[in-house]
């Protein structure tokens, strides 16, 4: 840890103390930058939003980190007491957000775990009170850094989905001791791999509750915000003989990123994973902002890319949600018109949920509601099962 990096955090803690923590988690931002060589990726010219414009619109709540890596928190908590420094995530809560409360839908929310031999992971299971152990589908939701099931539940609002549309709804929980912030690990090679680390965790847990709860094989789906968003990728990836279709929400690409500084170069647009079709025929739709300044918007053309291999029909549109944000939407179908790709780029948001409920953490209620297009798309993709 250079002087400059260690200037930078003092100046933030001064700013956190001073100005609150959106000012410190900006200095920081700034700092990392800086520490990048200009021109190269992630460096000093990379994407950084449309300025105050970009700045004043964007929805960032300021429970997680905002343009810098899932693990740098860890970093420096190593690294801090050798200089004396104390470094937390700067943290507030919402004022204009309720407390995640899991009963407000009447079916069960249940909780459990699941041990392989990469480690254990917590999970809630939603159980809707149509359930009476005929086959349902099953969508596995993977909640992005700083979340837990029920707060990822409650922004969502799936669990209500699945009360109108009946299924089953499975919220892996990643552990602190994996990740300081929560995150998933999508930017680790041993955590990109099939049969290995969290993805082995993910699978195993999902086929866990495939045989207890007797759920249809041909309808099960993935989906998640941010890092766990890229997490959804990987699985599409790395398991596409489980997961009939991905929902990615404000993520990254399939083997974006190996380690820390690749992962930086990621997140902020710099990296340009090939398309050579990492998602194998697995259907996705992807959601982001445009005013993304945690994960570049860029990343969403990366992940379509990998889904739809060579150049697919596409069919694109402009809306708006009610009163709320504009959108380009676009449809990609391939031979025999059968569609394998939707994006979705969500004109004036930022780093959150479009369409979410303000219960949750990193939510825009301004629309379109992902979740209901993801379960839109969802309901018109199977896989054959012999």
């Amino acid at each position: 840890m250079n002087e400059q990096m260690l200037a930078g955090i003092r100046e933030a803690m001064s700013l956190l103390q001073r100005d609150g923590p959106v000012a410190a988690t900006d200095k920081i931002q700034q700092t990392l930058l800086s520490l990048m060589p200009a021109g190269t990726p992630g460096g000093q010219t990379a994407w950084r939003g449309d300025g105050a414009a970009a700045r004043s619109a964007k929805l960032l709540p300021v429970g997680e980190p905002v343009g810098f890596l899932p693990d740098f928190l860890a970093r420096l908590r190593t690294e801090a007491p050798r200089i004396g420094t104390r470094f937390e995530l700067p943290t507030a809560p919402r004022t204009d957000r309720q407390v995640p409360d899991s009963t407000q839908t009447p079916g069960r929310f249940l909780t459990g775990s699941f041990t392989n031999q990469a480690g254990t992971r917590a999970y809630k299971l939603y159980i809707p009170t149509a359930y009476q152990g005929q086959p349902l589908p099953l969508v596995v939701m993977l909640h992005g850094g700083g979340q837990s099931a029920d707060d990822f539940a409650a922004g969502t609002r799936f669990n209500e989905i699945a009360e109108a549309q009946p299924c089953l709804v499975l919220y892996p929980t990643q552990s602190a001791a994996a990740n300081a912030t929560r995150c998933w690990n999508w930017f680790k090679a041993p955590d990109q791999q099939r049969d290995q680390g969290e993805p082995s965790l993910i699978a195993g847990m999902t086929g866990a509750v495939i045989e207890q709860y007797h759920v249809d094989p041909a309808r099960v789906y993935c989906a998640g915000l941010s890092a766990g968003g890229a997490m959804a990728v990987i699985m599409g990836a790395t398991y596409p003989e489980v997961y009939a279709a991905v929902g990615a929400h404000s993520a990254m690409p399939y083997a974006a990123a190996c380690d820390f500084t690749s992962a930086f170069a990621a997140m902020n647009g710099a990296a340009a994973p090939a398309a050579d079709a990492c998602l194998k025929g697995v259907p996705i739709i992807v959601f982001h902002g445009e005013l993304d300044e945690t994960v570049h918007p860029r990343n969403s053309d990366h992940i379509v890319a990998q889904s739809i291999g060579q150049t697919a029909a596409a069919r694109i549109t402009q809306g708006r949600a009610g009163t709320g944000h504009t959108y380009t939407h676009s449809v990609h179908a391939g031979p025999g018109g059968k569609v394998v790709a939707e994006q979705w780029l969500i004109h004036g948001a930022g780093h959150a949920w479009s369409g979410g409920s303000r219960r949750g953490s990193f939510t825009d209620e301004q629309g379109p509601d992902a979740s209901q297009e993801m379960m839109r798309f969802f309901a018109a993709q199977s896989r054959p099962v012999s």
